[in-house]
Order: C-alpha cells, then sequence, then structure tokens
C-alpha cells in the first residue's frame, strides 16, 4: 500500500510543478522583457519580442494568450506526468 502512496504522491508533485513551470517560464520572460523596456533605445525591440510571445501564445489559446498559457501548461502536465510513470515502471522493473 505504501508503493502506491508513494507513487500517487510523485505522480502528484510531478503533475503540479510540471503545470506552473512554464507559467513561470513566459511570466519571467515577458518580466525581464518589460524591465529591459525601460533602457533608452531599447523600447520598440521589447515591445516587439513581448507582442511575438504573446501571439504565440494566442495560437495555442484560440483568441487568448492566457488560455494557451494554460493549454501549455496541462500538456507539459501531461507529459510529465507520463514520464514520471515510466520512471516509476521503469525503477520497479530493475529492482
Amino acid at each position: 500500500m505504501t508503493i502506491w502512496i508513494n507513487f500517487l504522491r510523485s505522480l502528484l508533485l510531478t503533475i503540479i510543478f510540471s503545470f506552473v513551470a512554464p507559467m513561470f517560464l513566459v511570466g519571467a520572460i515577458l518580466l525581464i522583457v518589460s524591465l529591459i523596456g525601460y533602457i533608452p533605445g531599447l523600447q520598440g525591440i521589447t515591445e516587439a519580442i513581448a507582442t511575438h510571445i504573446l501571439q504565440f501564445l494566442v495560437i495555442f489559446g484560440s483568441g487568448t494568450a492566457l488560455r494557451g498559457l494554460i493549454v501549455i501548461s496541462l500538456t507539459c502536465s501531461f507529459v510529465g506526468a507520463l514520464f514520471d510513470t515510466y520512471a516509476y515502471y521503469r525503477c520497479q522493473i530493475l529492482r
């Protein structure tokens, strides 16, 4: 029974961290780009970069950047769960 509890705890943590990681990554990139925008002469470049990032997210979100970010995060959490399940399976086979 403890094997299942350990597996489910590991799986839940993997799903949560895999969901939150892309959000932090995109948020950090947009924050850094916006902070670089305060440097004189780089405002136009940073606006173009931020616009491209938001347009990329809109593609996956059917018109909404936030929905695109959630779709990408859900996909990453699904892949993380699959990888954790595979790693658990391999660990049980190699014992």
